[in-house]
């Protein structure tokens, strides 16, 4: 794992001492190796946790549609692999997963429901959170027919307009929640990550990745502008203008828009300190790109 990925090698690399991916061999120690299976994420939201514990804490989520690869399940139920959006290797529960399944389109709703049959009478058989994937058969009226059985409003899966900083302000009030990844609870650095995929950039899962390998660091004389991200040790928010702060975290226990001046010093006197780097994205990252099916 070169570069500054190095750090990051107990969250992104899929190895342990008696197991690691095949494609490690040769630049990690492990009892065995293996090549892995390929799942997909059937449940709506899918906790994953670094520690092999059922009960343990959830360090992030998996999202309806995402791919997983397997190398190891376990007799108490968990999977242990690596997701392929953002590479986060640790334990699921692996009756969350299901066969692969071609790539489809992206839910831009803050969250949407799959039906049964196609009418909003219909009792929803499955939450689905924004971001999620859906493959796509055909329609009928107003909603998509998936290839996997079920419809989705057509609606829920139309281009997303605006910027990042416009996506992630469509979860202002959402509940802050550590590790979540979706309308019912999120994190300050799942919602940098989400606002980012929703207009087509892949960004890494943790405030640590994203202050070290998204966009560039801004000189100190720099002025800040919109969509400009500010780090704080285990922490990240976004800026809607100069004096704005957008973000998820435990203060509000939701993401809100507040000022910055008071956030900046509310956050120093909570022992969080003062803003470790500010990062930009490159002109025209972060501007809104459209999902659409593609084959996997």
């Amino acid at each position: 794992m070169p570069g500054d990925l190095t750090r990051f090698a107990n969250r992104l690399r899929a190895a342990r001492p008696d197991l690691a991916a095949e494609h490690l061999r040769g630049t990690v120690a492990a009892e065995r190796f293996v090549r892995g299976e390929q799942r997909t994420v059937v449940a709506s939201l899918l906790d994953l946790s670094t520690r092999p514990n059922p009960g343990a804490a959830r360090d992030t989520q998996l999202l309806h549609g995402e791919s997983f690869v397997v190398y190891e399940t376990r007799e108490d139920g968990l999977a242990w692999g690596q997701a392929e959006l953002d590479g986060y290797v640790g334990y699921v529960a692996a009756s969350g997963l299901g066969a692969p399944r071609p790539r489809g389109t992206r839910i831009t709703a803050i969250s949407s429901h799959l039906y049964p049959e196609p009418s909003v009478r219909a009792r929803p058989s499955l939450d689905l959170p924004f971001m999620a994937e859906v493959a796509v058969r055909g329609t009928t009226g107003d909603f998509a027919r998936l290839r996997a059985g079920g419809h989705v409003p057509r609606a829920h899966l139309a281009p997303v307009s605006g910027d990042f900083v416009d996506q992630a302000a469509r979860f202002i009030g959402v509940p802050y929640l550590w590790g979540g990844r979706g309308a019912r609870g999120l994190d300050c650095s799942a919602l940098v990550q989400l606002a980012l995929l929703a207009t087509g950039v892949a960004a890494p899962r943790d405030s640590d990745m994203q202050a070290a390998l998204l966009g560039a660091p801004l000189p100190p004389r720099v002025a800040s502008k919109r969509g400009d991200l500010l780090f704080w040790k285990g922490h990240v928010g976004m800026l809607i203008d100069e004096d704005t702060l957008l973000h998820a975290n435990g203060h509000h226990m939701a993401v809100v828009a507040e000022p910055l001046a008071p956030a900046l010093a509310r956050i120093a006197a909570a022992g969080g300190g003062p803003v470790t780097v500010r990062r930009r994205l490159a002109k025209g990252v972060g501007e809104p790109t459209h999902w659409t099916t593609a084959a996997r």
